[in-house]
């Protein structure tokens, strides 16, 4: 049985929470005999847990062993885990806490500061929620990709307003490579959405309303998030060609994502982006 870097990493971190408890923490009788370690004994865990002493013992030497989501749920409530270390735990397992029933954190995003802050940004750019709503914007965005307030609340969502929104369509010039190239990041992506009902939905939406979204989703395209440029043509005909940036999991958050469109370098739409701004 071999042994790798994470689940070495897992086996550090459950082996130092085993050492801190003592069994009065716990609630159980000291097993009988000299106590030649710190803390809790690695079969008083293994007890408290319902998993074998072998089992438990492989996780702590790191052992090339995949703890399953009740496993690792078991461990944490053995080794009585906060909410920051029973995450940790999961994480290190590569392992979603919602798969065994651990509640995530369900606070909604602070909408007032990320309005506040990409107020404060020159060029366009915008923030995203689960299921890649758009939940922040700033003027430029608005002016340049799309008048997100316009759009009802069920439908100001990227996918949607990719293929689903005409005025988007007419505007992004380079709109059929960066469809696919979005539809190909989605692909990737799939497996991770596939426990999510809000984003099984969506697809299934885009399904049944877009062939274009079923021409590219069917090729099976795999693509990951890189930077990405878009050429945007204005209703008054003058083009604006940008580098699209992105930042994931703003304020610890995975839902969220933030998107920065930075002019070209020597295409003039820093220029021009600066004079519409001004009027």
């Amino acid at each position: 049985m071999t042994t790798n870097r994470f689940s070495s990493t897992l086996g550090e971190f459950i082996k130092s929470r085993r050492e801190r408890l003592q069994p009065a923490d716990v609630g159980i009788k000291p097993l009988q005999g000299r106590r030649c370690t710190p803390g809790l004994r690695r079969e008083e865990v293994s007890y408290l847990a319902n998993l074998s002493v072998t089992y438990y013992s492989w996780l702590e030497q790191g052992r090339g062993v995949n703890p399953s989501p009740e496993v690792l749920l078991n461990i944490s409530n053995a080794l009585m885990l906060d909410d920051d270390e029973q995450k940790h735990l999961f994480d290190l397992a590569n392992v979603d806490p919602a798969s065994a029933g651990v509640e995530v954190d369900s606070r909604k995003p602070d909408t007032d500061f990320l309005q506040t802050t990409v107020d404060q940004l020159h060029y366009p750019s915008f923030v995203t929620g689960e299921g890649t709503d758009v939940i922040a914007w700033n003027k430029a965005a608005e002016l340049i990709i799309a008048d997100f307030g316009s759009l009802p609340e069920s439908e100001r969502y990227m996918m949607n307003i990719m293929f689903c929104n005409s005025e988007y369509r007419q505007r992004l010039v380079n709109w059929e490579e960066y469809a696919r190239y979005s539809t190909a990041m989605l692909r990737a992506n799939l497996h991770h959405f596939k426990d999510k009902p809000l984003y099984m939905e969506r697809i299934e939406r885009l399904r049944q309303k877009s062939k274009e979204f079923v021409h590219f989703f069917e090729f099976y395209e795999i693509k990951q998030k890189r930077v990405a440029t878009a050429l945007f043509r204005l209703p008054d005909g003058q083009e604006m060609e940008f580098v699209v940036h992105s930042a994931s999991v703003v304020d610890n958050d995975p839902n969220l994502h933030w998107c920065f469109y930075v002019p070209v370098h020597g295409s003039g739409t820093e220029e021009r982006l600066s004079c519409l701004l001004r009027t």
